[in-house]
């Protein structure tokens, strides 16, 4: 397992402090209601992000019902909608669980093997990697792909942690930004320059929201 490039949390983090630059940067020129919206954005945006890092940590705790030494592990990949995130499956004799991850360029190269787990961190090949969510029972909802058993790292896996095709995948869910911002000016008015800026708002969120949910871009 290779150790790739970047910090798994660089990404979701880089994303977090962009969505709150755009809020921070439009509210000197929004009315009272506008500031307020963009600080109730902003007051969600700061909560969910330290609750994910509080996950991503491990201060809540991994265990869950039991996982804990070496586990057996694969990695899969998500796709559900517009939607793709890394999960780690872990064997237990009879039973699976699934974990989310954050994307880490090593996921690219992994291929079956043996994992520590505790109750505080997953580590492969002297490598942490960190859950972008709790242990699960349930198989995750979607197609799920799995790693191929010989997986050829090549400039086209490289390409995936580049963060112009990362934020370009992530920006597929801003699809629905310009109808928020069409519903906020029908409540709070303000004509274009509103639907300007709230499509904005709207659109650094919707991106934030799928980064800090551990979006895979490959």
């Amino acid at each position: 397992m290779s150790s790739g490039s970047g910090h798994p949390l660089a990404y979701p983090i880089s994303v977090t402090i962009g969505a709150l630059a755009v809020c921070a940067a439009l509210a000197p020129f929004g009315t009272l209601d506008q500031v307020a919206a963009l600080g109730a954005v902003a007051l969600a945006i700061v909560g969910y992000t330290g609750y994910r890092f509080a996950v991503a940590f491990s201060f809540v705790s991994l265990r869950g019902a039991g996982t804990a030494g070496t586990v057996r592990v694969a990695r899969v990949r998500q796709q559900h909608r517009l939607t793709s995130r890394s999960w780690l499956e872990f064997g237990e004799g009879r039973r699976t669980r699934w974990l989310p991850v954050y994307f880490d360029p090593a996921l690219l190269t992994l291929t079956e093997g043996t994992a520590e787990v505790t109750d505080r961190a997953v580590v492969i090949d002297g490598r942490r990697l960190y859950p972008s969510g709790r242990l699960r029972e349930q198989e995750p909802i979607g197609r799920l792909i799995d790693n191929p058993s010989r997986p050829a790292c090549g400039p086209h896996l490289l390409a995936a942690v580049h963060l112009r095709r990362r934020l370009l995948l992530d920006a597929q869910s801003t699809v629905a930004a310009p109808f928020a911002a069409l519903l906020w000016v029908y409540i709070d008015g303000g004509g274009f320059p509103a639907f300007i800026a709230a499509t904005c708002v709207a659109a650094a969120a919707t991106i934030w929201l799928s980064a800090i949910k551990g979006s895979d871009p490959s």
